[in-house]
């Protein structure tokens, strides 16, 4: 399956939304609650071109034991460098720039269209990414994860779609070590287009994937995914323009330990399994 093609924001391009959302007037117009750092809804408008944008501010970031402070927002937009490297496009226009509440993440908002909660969809919505069943294996179509407990004492499977665009995310996921990929970070968008957001815990030096995309745990990668890998490795080069970029986002030994899980996955040809030494999957899983 082909990566689904670009498609302007009403007539913006890839590089015009950048530019809009690193140069643009920052508008709060409210707080999205529920998240465990700051994340502010805004406007940001710009030569006439307006739109709408999450704003994570560093100054609203909570410590993490595992990371250092006040990085998250950087690692946001390193995730963003290493999607556009791939050419999936898996992570909105994301920047980092100073807003009202001073230095922080600047992402595109994405209207995620409301899933039908049936398989093969309908005019109203996409079908679901991700369903727990009855059922101890996945029926046609779907990955299991693994099973959840859903009280009093049930349980129940937990599947993800068999989604070529969901597999991409996994290969991403994989290459940034991405410590919180939730079925709640996973954004069906309009044009067939599915988005990953929520990257603060990503490229940490030490093996932290978890994830609810592990349906292809120990499967042979695509040859597409082989590609991208190998792009990857070469664009990843010390002196490379991304190489240098990430430089300014994430620190050395992180750049290296990125290189070291990109030329693992090409040198196993497969999806990697859990390592046993980290929880693999968040919780809460949405």
């Amino acid at each position: 399956m082909p990566a689904p093609e670009r498609i302007p924001s009403r007539g913006l391009t890839e590089a015009g939304l950048r530019t809009l959302l690193a140069e643009g007037e920052l508008t709060v117009l409210g707080r999205v609650r529920g998240a465990s750092n700051a994340v502010l809804y805004c406007s940001v408008a710009h030569e006439g071109e307006e739109r709408t944008c999450v704003y994570k501010p560093v100054a609203g970031e909570q410590p993490l034991w595992d990371f250092p402070d006040g990085t998250l927002a950087q690692r946001e937009v390193a995730a963003y460098e290493i999607s556009e490297a791939t050419g999936w496009g898996l992570v909105p226009p994301t920047v980092l720039r100073e807003g009202p509440y001073g230095e922080g993440m600047c992402q595109l908002w994405i209207e995620a269209e409301a899933e039908t909660g049936h398989e093969d969809g309908n005019a109203d919505g996409p079908p679901p990414l991700l369903a727990l069943v009855e059922d101890e294996e996945p029926g046609d179509g779907w990955k299991a994860v693994g099973f959840a407990e859903v009280g009093e004492g049930k349980q129940a499977l937990l599947v993800h779609a068999d989604d070529p665009r969901l597999r991409r995310l996994a290969v991403l996921d994989a290459v940034i070590n991405n410590g919180d990929r939730k079925g709640g970070h996973l954004l069906p968008a309009s044009g067939g287009r599915l988005y990953g957001i929520d990257h603060g815990v990503t490229f940490n030096a030490d093996d932290k994937l978890r994830t609810l995309l592990w349906g292809w745990a120990g499967d042979p990668l695509t040859p597409e995914a082989a590609e991208v890998l190998d792009r990857l490795s070469a664009g990843l080069e010390p002196g490379s323009a991304l190489a240098t970029r990430l430089g300014e986002l994430i620190t050395a030994a992180e750049i290296d330990a990125l290189r070291g899980r990109v030329e693992s996955l090409r040198a196993t040809g497969r999806h990697p399994q859990p390592s046993g030494d980290w929880p693999p999957i968040p919780w809460p899983p949405v």
